[in-house]
């Protein structure tokens, strides 16, 4: 199948937009590929501290040159449920590794917060900031000179885009993404709506509530509602960056086993050292960001990922826009039914057909380049050995084709027959500024709203509103101040059990914000990561509590419906912010708010030319 015209026409058009960024940092890398295994550079006592405290075999093969030495960088811990089956796989990846005469080094760890657990919490003001954080620490590991290739052992939200970004700083090593699973399914993702919006009208009690929460989320393993969390997991698949059907395969089993162990084999296989070379920015370029895209998009996937792409294609030397994400939504065809767009989880869609199938289908309709580099390399040819499944033949890891039809078309659907023609993400523009919105799993009746705005300038101000009942009326929630200079720009998850009440009401609800929402924002028309935001004089601060709001998600607008004169006239409010700007570690973030850039360009610290 000849590539969709949208689709080459939106890579053409990144590839032109960063050629200057990118030509930049392909030069970097190959300086760096040129000096080779960088150990050599080691004089004798870095290298004696460098294996120091391994063992006698792993300092042998460490004393010379021919032997590949693969960096651990792991965001262990065992508060996220996701990441506590990571304790393991050191042990695991360093045995592998010595099995084929490799030698395997923990580089470093780093930090892993969980945003299920910030929720509406101070915490979540670090949230974002904490992917830059960890692209450092990222960094800081692999800065010793010591590594021929590296695994990076993550998962959730922040932590997938930190560690690729900060690996992408050494994009001459060879890195393979490494992950956990998601756990068995628990409680209906509907029943566990419908628990949280009882509980915000006051019908039911905390006790019933935190049942059903530990009923959902309840054993190690990644949350199986497709938030940024899943979403990061696809991605790192379609973009080449996991062996092929490494994504939804759960924890403790013993296929996730082999895949690590296979991952280690691979990282050995795939250095300078040997004939099958694929450094990461081979891996990661233009092509292959299109092709997360498109992953986003036909899969539903978080809204978080029009800031981590952005910034994750920036520390490639690659310029994506709002814009390519909107074109690309326009032609790609939706084909998941994943909670929030559905009620299926990932386990579910996994056992539809899962990856394999989702790449097969975009594959065929032209949706996908099929000529990108992938750490997969001998596995097949580009993209298309991702349309493989791994299975265990006795105790041997094999890979066998996928299969061909959706085994539940209500949760994957094929090209000839999606759930939608597009994609179902917007970008809306008007006198309010730009923003993102997703409409995957807002009913049509629901994707226009024009209602008066009600000002908050924080997420708890509208939850008291809405306690108080002051909000029983159709109205735009405005939540302004909530961008990353103003406050980290946390996700506003904590307000969709109350805003879905008023929906359920029959009232005409939207919500407006320089924040974001989190990757499982649902059935409310949520118009988000608005740039500028109000700290930068941003439009939103100009609306008035009356105002009268549209949002019209199927023809991208939002505006404010005030007579011009009196708009220009109008004047952003200042903000005292110190309250949040102190406790639970915000101090110490204060240089990052100082430094970061907008929304559309990636909310990072990071400049593309650095």
């Amino acid at each position: 199948m000849s590539l969709n015209p949208t689709v080459a026409e939106v890579t053409d058009r990144i590839i032109k937009r960063g050629r200057e960024t990118r030509s930049t940092y392909l030069q970097r890398m190959n300086e760096a590929e040129q000096r080779g295994p960088h150990r050599g550079v080691l004089s004798c006592g870095n290298l004696a501290h460098g294996f120091a405290a391994c063992n006698i075999g792993d300092k042998t093969s460490l004393r010379g040159d021919a032997k590949a030495n693969i960096g651990i960088v792991s965001a262990y811990n065992d508060m996220l449920s996701a990441h506590e089956p990571l304790q393991h796989y050191p042990d695991r990846i360093k045995e592998a590794a010595r099995e084929i005469g490799a030698v395997a080094q923990f580089a470093g760890g780093v930090p892993a917060m969980c945003d299920g657990v910030t929720q509406g919490q101070p915490g979540m003001e670090l949230s974002l900031f904490s992917r830059d954080v960890i692209a450092m620490s990222t960094a800081v590991s692999l800065s010793h000179n010591m590594f021929d290739a590296a695994l990076c052992l993550g998962v959730c939200d922040k932590i997938v885009p930190g560690l690729l970004i900060g690996a992408l700083t050494f994009g001459h090593l060879p890195v393979i993404f490494v992950p956990a699973g998601p756990m068995p399914s628990g409680l209906p993702n509907k029943k566990k709506a419908e628990v949280r919006q009882l509980y915000a009208q006051g019908k039911i009690g905390r006790g019933e509530l935190l049942d059903a929460e530990s009923k959902s989320y309840h054993s190690p393993g990644t949350c199986t509602f497709y938030g940024t969390a899943n979403s990061n997991q696809m991605l790192m698949e379609i973009m080449g960056l996991h062996l092929p059907g490494t994504a939804f395969v759960n924890p403790g089993t013993p296929l996730r086993d082999a895949l690590t162990r296979a991952s280690t084999v691979r990282a050995a296989q795939i250095t300078a050292l040997g004939d099958d070379y694929t450094p990461l920015y081979r891996v990661l370029d233009e092509r292959a960001v299109v092709n997360g895209i498109v992953g986003l998009l036909a899969s539903g996937g978080s809204t978080n990922h029009t800031l981590h792409l952005v910034a994750i294609a920036r520390a490639a030397g690659i310029q994506v826009t709002w814009d390519d994400f909107h074109d690309l939504s326009a032609v790609t065809p939706s084909l998941t039914r994943i909670y929030p767009n559905g009620q299926a989880d990932v386990n579910h869609f996994h056992a539809a057909g899962g990856m394999s199938l989702l790449i097969r289908e975009l594959l065929a309709g032209g949706l996908l380049h099929g000529d990108v580099t992938t750490v997969a390399g001998h596995l097949g040819e580009g993209l298309h050995a991702y349309t493989r499944e791994p299975f265990l033949d006795g105790e041997t890891l094999v890979w066998r084709e996928g299969p061909e039809e959706s085994g539940d078309p209500e949760i994957l659907a094929s090209r000839s027959a999606p759930f939608s023609p597009d994609g179902g993400l917007k970008v809306l523009h008007g006198n309010l500024g730009r923003a993102v919105i997703k409409t995957s799993a807002v009913r049509e009746e629901h994707r226009t709203v024009q209602a008066p705005a009600m000002v908050f300038d924080s997420q708890d101000q509208l939850l008291d509103a809405f306690k108080s009942g002051k909000m029983e009326r159709d109205l735009v929630a405005i939540v302004r101040f909530q961008g990353p200079k103003a406050n980290g720009m946390p996700e506003l998850h904590k307000l969709t059990p109350s805003l879905g009440v008023l929906q359920d009401k029959g009232f005409k609800v939207a919500l407006v914000t320089d924040g974001r929402m989190s990757g499982a924002s649902g059935k409310v028309p949520a118009a988000i990561h608005i740039t500028p935001e109000c700290l930068d004089g941003g439009p939103l601060g100009k609306v008035r509590d009356g105002d009268i709001i549209r949002l019209d998600a199927t023809h991208g607008i939002l505006e404010a419906r005030v007579d011009e004169t009196e708009w220009a006239a109008r004047e952003v409010p200042s903000a005292d912010l110190a309250a949040v700007h102190h406790g639970m570690g915000r101090e110490l973030f204060a240089p990052m708010r100082t430094m970061v850039c907008g929304a559309e360009q990636g909310a990072t610290v990071f400049s593309i030319s650095d």
